[in-house]
């Protein structure tokens, strides 16, 4: 179905009306058609610094996303573009471009940061776009950053004893690209030649002192450092003379600068070579679906004055995805079901062998598309339903082979029983003969295969309600002494005893294999359960150690260049880290 996306251009996602930010049911629309894994890169940056131009690039096209040729912020709010992702088969590349940060006719700053906060929580590779060099100028504009902190929350509650919230960011914020546009100066550093990301690195580094201006300084430098995985940097020349840049989409290829051609083609080869797929916590892929609920969850949580907050977003989509899995569980279960059961079934344990394994299938169908199920709340309800499934279908067996062996028991028996109502035995030796005749019929209902689970138990109510007639015909039958009847009464009694005993065991014995269901199913959810564990418990520690490298890397970098204080923090937040793993409880990753 995703492969099927077609967008001929972008679509507005997230509104910004009047200072409020509004998504729009259309863009979410086509989010929901999604069913591959996206790449969602975001770009950020003042008014008028060419981001669009860098997006639509990426999408391979011209035109698209509104370049605009004036001094006003040309894109409000956040749009769209989703198309199929060039270098990842069977993926989506969403494209965000963001309304440029600083319009003065906003007048009010307040949407910029919760723009910028969107862009870094919704995508998987944040792109953050400025005019020149990174200077003191440069960091300034990027305030935004470290108003993250006031921003976004990791945890809906985080512990009291805990680490400051902001330590969880580098565990899923996005690869951080810094792009510079129209820059000017040569690549060096003590007259040898660098590299951009060498020249990011350097203008990242921090300043001795207390005072409120080396605080200002370190601040947002600190924050791009601890908060984002990794950090890449890009450079561009201006792309052609000032007087065409107004017409920049128009441009032939051959018309802008070499230089700026090749830069441009070596962005794009980087992030779509080197952008994953977004993620969750436990290595859950985000798809179009998933990306719709976050945009929701965090967009409402802003309308409502909330922050917005990674663990209640992704229990919220959880919790969208578990009842959904609940049901995929179930409609695979009633598929399977339908396709296999034929009523009646011979015995009850061929019905529990075939519900066992159909299921096997629909657990297996549920832990596919379910995650953070907290106390199996939703597998739990996947059990309750299946057993009322399996019961269901036991009641059905039960009055498909009753129906079916009444209806045979009438066929075979009911000329008997005209016969009797014609007299045909109301003769001496006529009580013998009808015996006779009722063994055969007996034999011949036997006989007739699958009549299912209640072959005898329909067959001895009819019975009992013909008992009458036996013994009406024993009585009569003058051919018997008194000795003679008396001894068939009694044989007839031994005869109704051992069938009930016989009834009792078989109660007994479906009772026995029921009780066995239910603990096989029991048992088949722990394992499946434990196997699914055991995999997200791997894949957490994967996570743990991803960031405990990331953070370790940085504490190193700190001291090398002799920031004892920040290096001691972040040594806080390391041990802390550790403890979790060494207990074997869950990390803040989210």
């Amino acid at each position: 179905m995703a492969s099927e996306i077609h967008m001929p251009g972008p679509e507005c996602l997230i509104e910004n009306i009047n200072g409020r930010l509004l998504v729009n049911p259309e863009a979410l629309k086509i989010l929901s058609a999604i069913r591959q894994p996206v790449v969602v890169v975001a770009i950020v940056g003042l008014y008028r610094t060419g981001k669009s131009y860098l997006m639509n690039k990426l999408a391979g096209k011209n035109k698209g996303f509104s370049l605009g040729s004036t001094v006003q912020s040309h894109t409000k709010g956040i749009w769209m573009w989703c198309v199929p992702h060039p270098k990842k088969p069977d993926h989506t590349l969403v494209l965000l471009d963001t309304e440029g940060l600083g319009d003065v006719e906003k007048g009010d700053n307040q949407n910029d940061s919760w723009i910028f906060a969107l862009a870094v929580l919704l995508s998987s590779t944040f792109v953050y776009n400025s005019i020149g060099t990174i200077n003191q100028q440069a960091m300034d504009q990027l305030h935004y950053v470290t108003e993250l902190t006031r921003r976004i929350r990791a945890k809906s509650s985080p512990d009291k004893h805990e680490v400051q919230d902001s330590a969880n960011f580098v565990s899923f914020f996005p690869d951080f690209v810094w792009t510079l546009r129209d820059f000017s100066l040569e690549l060096e550093a003590d007259g040898q030649p660098i590299t951009a990301d060498e020249y990011l690195e350097n203008s990242l580094k921090l300043k001795q002192g207390n005072d409120k201006k080396t605080k200002n300084f370190n601040e947002p430098r600190l924050c791009i450092r601890k908060f984002f995985p990794e950090k890449k940097c890009f450079i561009f020349d201006r792309p052609a003379h000032r007087k065409y840049l107004i017409h920049l989409e128009q441009l032939q290829e051959e018309d802008l600068n070499p230089e700026f051609r090749e830069q441009v083609a070596d962005f794009c080869f980087y992030i779509l070579s080197h952008s994953k797929a977004k993620t969750l916590s436990g290595g859950i892929t985000v798809n179009g679906p998933r990306l719709e609920s976050l945009v929701l969850t965090y967009v409402n949580s802003i309308s409502s004055g909330d922050l917005p907050c990674l663990e209640s977003a992704v229990l919220a989509l959880a919790e969208i995805e578990n009842l959904a899995a609940v049901q995929k569980a179930i409609a695979h279960y009633d598929q399977q079901m339908g396709q296999k059961l034929k009523l009646p079934t011979e015995t009850l344990q061929e019905l529990l062998d075939l519900h066992r394994a159909t299921e096997k299938e629909a657990i297996e169908v549920f832990m596919k598309n379910s995650f953070k199920d907290v106390d199996q709340v939703f597998q739990k309800k996947l059990g309750d339903k299946l057993e009322a499934k399996r019961d269901d279908f036991c009641k059905q067996n039960m009055k498909a082979s009753s129906d079916y062996c009444m209806a045979l028991i009438q066929d075979i028996f009911h000329p008997l029983y005209e016969d009797v109502k014609q007299g045909k035995f109301s003769k001496p030796g006529g009580y013998y003969l009808f015996i006779k005749k009722m063994n055969e019929l007996k034999n011949k209902y036997h006989q007739v295969p699958r009549k299912g689970v209640q072959t005898e138990e329909t067959l001895r109510k009819y019975l009992d309600s013909k008992e009458g007639v036996a013994d009406a015909l024993l009585q009569t039958d003058q051919s018997l002494t008194e000795k003679e009847k008396e001894i068939e009464v009694e044989r007839m009694k031994s005869e109704a005893a051992e069938a009930a005993n016989k009834m009792l065991e078989e109660m007994q014995k479906k009772s026995e294999q029921m009780m066995q269901e239910k603990e096989a199913s029991y048992q088949e959810h722990v394992k499946q359960l434990t196997e699914k564990m055991e995999k997200e418990r791997a894949q957490l520690t994967a996570d743990q150690e991803r960031v405990l490298a990331l953070k370790l890397q940085e504490q190193g970098r700190l001291l090398r260049e002799g920031f004892q204080k920040e290096s001691m923090k972040l040594q806080e937040e390391i041990v802390a880290l550790q403890k979790k793993q060494e207990r074997g409880g869950p990390c803040n990753i989210l």
